[in-house]
């Protein structure tokens, strides 16, 4: 028997439950893992309220990030033995291969011997935001020295990836956030220059920054109005990538910025990396050679014990992190 976490019903922190199992043995292509850490995401408080993009049959698991000690390997395995120290590619379904839990399986495929250099808690920090915000920025906008990047939701995990990413390639990132609170922390964690977007004119300064040309990537995790004065602010032929979807309120439609600067909108989900082996990749070997260098370095906002996670889910909801969220084993 082994202790993961599970919910029975849809709803807030609280439905959480930690709850004793008895574990599978892998199945054939997969590895099992006694995980030492885990990296939260906000992907998984929408599972656990019934508004993410995977339905679950409840009882369900949940989690997507991990990192742990080789356990036991399954059939038509290679490259993985019982000891190995590894960390986990966030799977495709969550609901499938849940994270949370005392052991779990995964892929081998996704499976990664991470650097010896990180402890578990960086090691369980790493793949869900750096794949997001290389997959969005480097795959999909090619993102290049001289560039200036809109980054909102700037002091979350993704968005701080996206600015150790944006030095690391010399362009110049321009972070996103509500209010000026977290503007010196974002300094300090390599933003160039630091908006915040209840307090000054988003249209103004960021073209006062962007000058003369405008902002050529937008990487917004935001939706609802704040497309118009981000669009207003793009140079011809600017590609805007959606990620998220934090506002409450409707996305207008900005027609008369997209057509006079011919833009791209578009969405983006880290499975399309994910699913693709080479893209996969060349995402690893770019993510691997940013931490040996040290141009890539996960920010931590706190960590909880396992029996603490709904703790943990509250923290998560409450807005209040700068970095990543993890929980340990």
């Amino acid at each position: 028997m082994v202790r993961v976490v599970r919910f029975h019903e849809f709803g807030g922190p609280d439905v959480l439950r930690i709850e004793n199992v008895d574990f599978p043995a892998p199945g054939e292509g997969e590895v099992r893992i006694r995980v030492k850490a885990l990296g939260l995401n906000r992907a998984e408080a929408l599972l656990r309220t019934g508004k993410y993009i995977e339905t679950p049959p409840l009882p369900s698991g949940l989690g997507l990030e991990a990192a742990g000690i080789v356990d036991m390997i399954g059939e038509g395995v290679d490259g993985f033995a019982p000891g190995d120290v590894v960390s986990v590619v966030p799977p495709v379904s969550m609901v499938r291969w849940p994270a949370y839990g005392e052991v779990a399986t995964f892929p081998a495929r996704l499976l990664v011997k991470h650097p010896p250099s990180l402890g578990w808690v960086e090691a369980a920090a790493l793949w869900m935001q750096y794949l997001t915000a290389y997959g969005a920025l480097i795959d999909v906008a090619k993102l290049r020295k001289g560039d200036f990047v809109g980054i909102t939701a700037a002091s979350s995990s993704v968005g701080l990836a996206a600015i150790q990413i944006a030095n690391m390639v010399g362009a110049t990132s321009i972070a996103v956030t509500r209010t000026s609170g977290k503007t010196h922390a974002l300094l300090e964690h390599g933003a160039s220059y630091v908006i915040a977007s209840e307090e000054e004119d988003l249209e103004v300064r960021l073209k006062e920054i962007a000058r003369p040309e405008g902002v050529r990537v937008v990487f917004d995790a935001v939706g609802g109005p704040i497309f118009e004065p981000l669009t207003a602010a793009m140079s011809e032929a600017g590609i805007l990538i959606e990620y998220g979807g934090l506002s409450p309120e409707p996305t207008p439609f900005p027609l008369s910025h997209v057509l006079s600067k011919r833009l791209t909108l578009r969405g983006y989900l880290v499975h399309e990396v994910i699913k693709d082996q080479e893209r996969l990749d060349a995402a690893k070997t770019f993510i691997l050679a940013g931490l040996a260098s040290g141009d890539l370095q996960p920010v931590i906002a706190k960590t909880f014990s396992f029996d603490d996670i709904i703790e943990a889910h509250h923290f998560l909801e409450s807005n209040q992190q700068f970095g990543k969220i993890v929980v340990t084993l």
